[in-house]
């Protein structure tokens, strides 16, 4: 067992942003808590002769993770139906501090067969595995048929999911992490101020024809854009650069890489910068902790026409006062780009398999099985966590999810992402430079072009930290 000397490495920022496996999407639905439902919560239990039938009747699978936003009842369910029909037992354990329970139990060589951590985690237990070469490529999942259909994994899977530096994070062609539970992110407006929904004004769906109508609601006294904080901005950035190059890009620029991130990722900051010309003039003073819903308001009191931002703004703002009149949440993704594919920022969570689990094969059926229409139902009926696959709508019940949710049926691809982890450099912070800087943009303290400038540079002091380790 390689020891782990990197388990107290702070990954470069990437609590700061991390697309398909950030806390934002889960953190805000509630905490969940695990339930007494027999095996699913045994800790530290040894294996039981079982009495099933199946292909792997007399076998234990370990499995690890979170409990966190989506809770543990939907993973029970799962895994009482999952030894029903293998005939295996499963020993599962959920815990709120998951990454302080298994770093000890990983150095001594006691790992999981399964583990459910996503990317993104303060600790970054994940991406420390992922360094240290510790987790399984389970590329050969994606064609396993799915137990109990008579399709793939792959063809299950919606497009887009896969193949993203989330799931093949070096990039090798490989998959290594398993994408699970997504939410999309997008832009977020009242239905009521739009045709469609008995308004003046037409959505767009162009950057041209959002930009027009910047200045035409400008006459109205409407901003076109606001952002709760200028971290939210991390959706955006994201979906536009998938506009502008595809997943191919969003992989490159997460990576540092630095003639990606100082020739192709131009037009983000330039598009931004006349956005931004158009942002409700309130906006900036507002963008903090105490404020950010106001924000948030100025869409829903029509003072605003549209903001970035996750599905947990319907919960968020449900009780909101000063609502205009006949308001409804419309949801959309990004207008295109010259032309391009228009793009929405997924959140996805992960599972996984360590390299030196014991029973591989095991996990692998179980991964499996995770996307089958049996799991996918319970998931979605327990713990309202929906997975990416093609058939998701059978699932979701919630009007409001409905909205959201369908945004990827009209030929909108999702556009995935999270910081390649790289060595803490002093002074240096993606973070700060790549979003928290709109505000000055904003404000006029900075170019767009100065922006542009400063994260280039950050890139490279990241990028050659890399190189410097390697």
């Amino acid at each position: 067992m390689k020891k782990m000397k990197m388990f107290l490495l702070t990954a470069a920022l990437a609590v700061g942003f991390s697309a398909c496996g950030s806390n934002k999407a889960t953190e805000d639905k509630g905490s969940g808590s695990a339930q007494d439902t027999g095996s699913a919560q045994t800790e530290g239990s040894q294996a039981t002769e079982t009495t099933g039938t199946g292909d792997f009747a007399g076998k234990t699978l370990k499995v690890a993770g979170l409990d966190g936003g989506y809770g543990t009842d939907g993973w029970n369910a799962v895994i009482k139906k999952f030894e029903e029909k293998t005939g295996a037992k499963v020993e599962a354990q959920f815990e709120k501090n998951i990454s302080e329970v298994l770093r000890p139990e990983i150095q001594a060589g006691n790992l999981p067969d399964v583990i459910y951590l996503s990317i993104g985690q303060q600790d970054s237990l994940t991406e420390t595995m992922l360094k240290e070469n510790m987790v399984l490529d389970i590329t050969d999942v994606l064609d396993r048929k799915i137990p109990g259909e008579d399709t793939t994994v792959k063809d299950k899977l919606m497009p887009g999911f896969i193949n993203t530096i989330v799931t093949d994070p070096y990039n090798d062609g490989k998959t290594y992490l398993a994408p699970l539970f997504y939410a999309p992110a997008g832009l977020w407006y009242n239905q009521a101020m739009f045709k469609d929904g008995g308004g003046k004004y037409k959505l767009p769906e162009t950057m041209d024809e959002f930009i027009a109508l910047g200045e035409e609601a400008k006459k109205d006294g409407i901003a076109l854009f606001t952002y709760p904080v200028s971290g939210y901005m991390d959706t955006f950035t994201f979906a536009l650069a998938g506009e502008v190059g595809g997943q191919e890009l969003i992989n490159k620029l997460v990576s540092y890489d630095v003639d990606a991130w100082k020739n192709d990722a131009k037009p983000i900051f330039d598009t931004t910068g006349e956005i931004l010309k158009y942002l409700n003039k309130n906006t900036v003073s507002q963008a903090n902790k105490e404020s950010f819903t106001q924000n948030q308001l100025s869409v829903m009191k029509n003072e605003t026409l549209f903001m970035p931002n996750g599905t947990w703004i319907v919960g968020e703002m449900a009780n909101a006062e000063g609502v205009a009149d006949g308001f409804k949440w419309g949801f959309m993704a990004l207008p295109s780009y010259k032309g391009s594919d228009r793009y929405s920022y997924a959140f996805c969570e992960q599972a996984f398999i360590p390299k030196d689990a014991k029973e591989q094969e095991l996990a692998k059926e179980f991964l499996a099985y995770l996307y089958s229409d049996e799991a996918a139902k319970l998931f979605a009926e327990k713990a309202n966590a929906i997975q990416p696959i093609n058939n998701y709508a059978d699932f979701v019940k919630d009007e409001d999810a409905k909205l959201y949710y369908s945004v990827f049926d009209k030929g909108v691809k999702p556009a995935i992402a999270s910081w390649a982890i790289a060595p803490p450099v002093e002074g240096v912070n993606i973070h700060n430079d790549l979003f928290n800087k709109i505000d000055s943009v904003a404000n006029g303290d900075i170019t767009v072009d100065q922006w542009h400038e400063t994260v280039v540079n950050t890139v490279q002091k990241l990028h050659d930290a890399i190189e410097a380790e390697k």
